[in-house]
């Protein structure tokens, strides 16, 4: 075991987390779920949708079985929806049991090599390492490794020292130990180096480059996009939602119908052949994602009835919540549908 594992190890056997709800039972469905959920998403947003996830899918075979609408419902308010689709479609493949081999495991959808070594490394006790987002930050500061992790020669160097420093004993205690020692003291601002049990041999800390290291990815500035979106309400209530595509943003999820930012009010309503008896715009909301800015101007139309040349079909429907019926929403649609509720369209 390298000085770095046996001091990590230390520190974690006196100072790690213990009250984590995946660490309660590490079986390789619970350890699976909880890394795709942990994917570029911080530990105490996880751990209640975690929770309900595990009481709503106990298991791989209650996943398996569920309905792929179930799945995005609960993951709703999660983000990067693509984990959650993935998930549900590695779960149908394997729901006789996830595979106990790194090939096996990296061949489900949405599950890479890191995910398959903590897998393996905390639920079957294997030699496995694992290289999340933490782990590249702690290993390139002690390591002076520069130059942005997505950088291929640059992974390639920090893959080569995760498996240098995973141990054979007690492989799953160091890959919690490691994760966690990247989250509560190595951290991206303000690494907690003063009391660092490798902080001795850090090269990052000797040359007085914690903040330097990792190399962060050169800033872009966020694209901006505009668009239009509009909720109709039929005569009881109803309001009409598409299902969005998996390759888009809230992919598989319901929202309204969006336009182009020129198609105002008019134009929908002779597109759609409605009589819109009142409308409301509610205030431009913004949502930020990995790559840009989505500023949507929202409408909310009442009709005196239901447009007959409505989209039809799997992907469309009219909704009620007070019909029971329980649908993944986007943010969008779960904001305009609270603000019907809240009474936004009395102003």
């Amino acid at each position: 075991m390298t000085w770095f594992a046996e001091r990590v190890l230390a520190w974690h056997d006196t100072h790690g987390r213990r009250d984590l709800p995946w660490q309660k039972e590490q079986t390789p469905y619970r350890v699976w779920v909880s890394e795709i959920m942990l994917q570029q998403t911080q530990v105490e947003v996880v751990r209640p949708y975690f929770e309900r996830f595990m009481e709503r899918f106990p298991n791989l075979a209650a996943l398996a079985a569920a309905d792929r609408e179930d799945v995005l419902r609960l993951w709703a308010g999660l983000g990067y929806y693509a984990r959650a689709r993935n998930l549900h479609l590695a779960a149908r493949q394997a729901r006789h049991g996830l595979p106990d081999t790194l090939a096996g495991l990296v061949a489900l959808p949405g599950v890479g090599r890191s995910t398959a070594g903590a897998i393996l490394a905390m639920a079957h006790g294997r030699r496995a390492a694992i290289l999340d987002g933490n782990v590249k930050r702690a290993l390139a500061r002690f390591h002076g490794v520069s130059g942005h992790p997505g950088e291929r020669v640059v992974e390639q160097t920090l893959w080569a020292h995760a498996e240098a420093h995973t141990p054979s004993e007690r492989p799953g205690d160091y890959a919690q130990a490691i994760m966690d020692f990247g989250a509560t003291l190595c951290r991206r601002a303000n690494p907690a180096c003063s009391i660092c049990p490798v902080a001795a041999r850090c090269v990052a800390r000797a040359a007085g480059r914690q903040a330097e290291l990792p190399t962060p990815k050169r800033a872009k500035p966020l694209r901006e996009r505009r668009t239009r979106a509009f909720l109709l309400i039929g005569p009881d209530g109803a309001c009409f939602l598409e299902r969005r595509p998996d390759d888009s943003i809230w992919g598989g999820l319901w929202s309204p119908p969006e336009r182009s930012l020129d198609t105002d009010v008019a134009a929908f309503a002779e597109e759609w052949n409605i009589e819109v008896e009142r409308a409301l715009s509610p205030p431009t909301t913004r949502h930020v994602f990995t790559h840009y800015r989505l500023l949507v101007t929202p409408h909310c139309l009442w009709v005196r009835e239901r447009p007959a040349g409505a989209p039809s079909g799997e992907g469309y429907v009219w909704h009620r919540p007070e019909d029971g019926r329980k649908l993944a929403l986007s943010a969008l649609a779960a904001n305009l549908l609270a603000g019907l509720d809240g009474g936004f369209a009395l102003e």
